[in-house]
């Protein structure tokens, strides 16, 4: 049997000539410097990606937490209330909700639960920081009749993120659900 010779590189090889080098610190400034600038750049971006997920996420949910009233008031040809609450099972006397939202049927028109058995959804709202949600002057509650029409004025809960209106959600006498966004900045001032 003949032996093969053995690979071993000639000593003339460039590769046996390469040395072997670390990183010099100029190579390692510039790389930190170029991920210090990326870090930059990238975290308000980031942010600002973050806060526009949640007014997308809150305004979703509570456009569905009112399309799903004015549905049971139709199926059940009952009276059905969307109202503000601390979470207590009684709606709230002011335009905050912040806190929970309360649906509950109400054929007797007084805007108020009866009976444990007249709620239907209790839930509490989405928390972030800096996020508040408020109804604007006026009306603060929402009442959907068996036909699926909110008679009164328009609702707009406003949803604010740091001080500023960055979503609204609006139920027109129709019973109407839309979402929007401000075309432009607007401070969040509680309804006086």
């Amino acid at each position: 049997m003949a032996r093969m010779p053995s690979s071993s590189p000639c000593p003339h090889s460039p590769r046996t000539n390469r040395r072997h080098r670390g990183v010099t610190l100029l190579e390692l400034v510039v790389a930190m410097s170029v991920l210090a600038i990326l870090t930059a750049v990238g975290i308000p971006s980031f942010r600002a990606l973050q806060k526009r997920s949640q007014v997308d996420a809150t305004l979703h949910l509570l456009t569905s937490h009112f399309a799903s009233a004015r549905i049971t008031a139709i199926t059940h040809n009952v009276p059905v209330v969307v109202c503000p609450s601390r979470g207590d099972g009684m709606c709230r006397q002011d335009s905050d909700w912040s806190e929970h939202w309360l649906t509950f049927r109400d054929p007797d028109g007084n805007r108020q639960p009866d009976d444990t058995f007249d709620v239907f959804r209790n839930e509490p709202a989405p928390h972030a920081p800096g996020l508040r949600l408020l109804s604007t002057a006026g009306r603060r509650q929402v009442r959907y009749l068996p036909t699926g029409y909110s008679s009164g004025n328009n609702l707009t809960v406003r949803l604010c993120i740091d001080g500023e209106v960055s979503g609204l959600v609006v139920i027109n006498n129709a019973g109407r659900i839309r979402s929007a966004r401000p075309s432009e900045p607007e401070p969040c001032v509680p309804p006086g």
